[in-house]
């Protein structure tokens, strides 16, 4: 009986299987292109040094999703506003793909720009929202964004939808920022963003992050943000280095369960006799 049939029929499957092979192989190099790209974006976007002011620390934290396709955009930020003041934002891009990482360096790059012409921190979100509306863009981004005075120890924070802040003080009392906050960026026009004045004392601290920090499938919110709050207190109180306190902030996130981004930044402050 012959058998030339089933060699024909062997072979063509082999070739279809190469076939398919390839193919799988092509796509995921294309996908790890992709992330590679989005990651280089992320990381040449975000500050690569933080400013120096007497009496003020600042620590930062950022770990990138990278699992599949989820590079998303998160940032972080900190400069030197034209009166000497400090300028901070912190913020999350809708998405996880190349364009919200680029959207995130569009958001970031227009909260400077705007700073520098109005450092009040709800003119500066208000008149950022009606930039990125501008665009023509269908993604959003919620952000926090402060001005500080680091000779006074004032806190001036504006927040569009994002997360609360995180504040300890020396003396072990912590919380979370109690402001009234607008919408996120991107979405209405002309919406107002209102300002909510802290104090951050000596010894204290300001934790702001990104929900990849404090939520994911294995934590809720209200829980990670508690456990933030708790570590927040406890290095106030210790005297804890705000560097080991970004640090611990950002190892946390491991347990929550997600393959998001999370940004980490943490403000502290000396005495007024402290030397830089």
């Amino acid at each position: 009986m012959s058998r030339t049939g089933t060699t024909d029929d062997g072979d063509e499957l082999l070739t279809r299987l190469g076939d398919l092979t390839a193919q799988a192989r092509a796509q995921a190099e294309m996908q790890r292109s992709r992330v590679e790209l989005a990651l280089a974006l992320q990381s040449g976007m975000l500050p690569r040094d933080l400013p120096v002011a007497r009496r003020l620390h600042l620590a930062v934290r950022y770990a990138p999703a990278c699992q599949g396709l989820n590079v998303g955009g998160d940032w972080y930020d900190a400069f030197t506003l034209g009166d000497g003041r400090i300028g901070l934002s912190i913020g999350d891009v809708q998405g996880h793909n190349i364009e919200a990482a680029a959207f995130m360096g569009q958001v970031r790059a227009g909260l400077r720009a705007l700073a520098s012409v109005t450092s009040e921190p709800g003119k500066v979100l208000a008149r950022t929202n009606d930039l990125l509306l501008s665009l023509g863009s269908d993604l959003f981004a919620t952000c926090t964004f402060m001005r500080l005075d680091p000779c006074a120890g004032v806190l001036e924070s504006a927040r569009a939808g994002h997360l609360p802040c995180i504040w300890a003080t020396a003396d072990g009392k912590s919380g979370l920022t109690s402001d009234e906050g607008g919408p996120p960026l991107g979405v209405q026009t002309g919406m107002p963003y209102p300002v909510t004045r802290y104090e951050l004392t000596t010894g204290g601290v300001f934790v702001l992050l990104t929900d990849g920090v404090v939520e994911g499938p294995s934590m809720r919110l209200e829980e990670g943000l508690d456990q933030v709050t708790r570590l927040a207190g406890i290095a106030a109180v210790a005297g804890m280095d705000v560097d080991a306190l970004a640090a611990a902030v950002i190892k946390g996130a491991e347990r929550v369960g997600h393959d998001d981004d999370a940004a980490v930044l943490v403000v502290g402050l000396d005495g007024p006799d402290a030397q830089p």
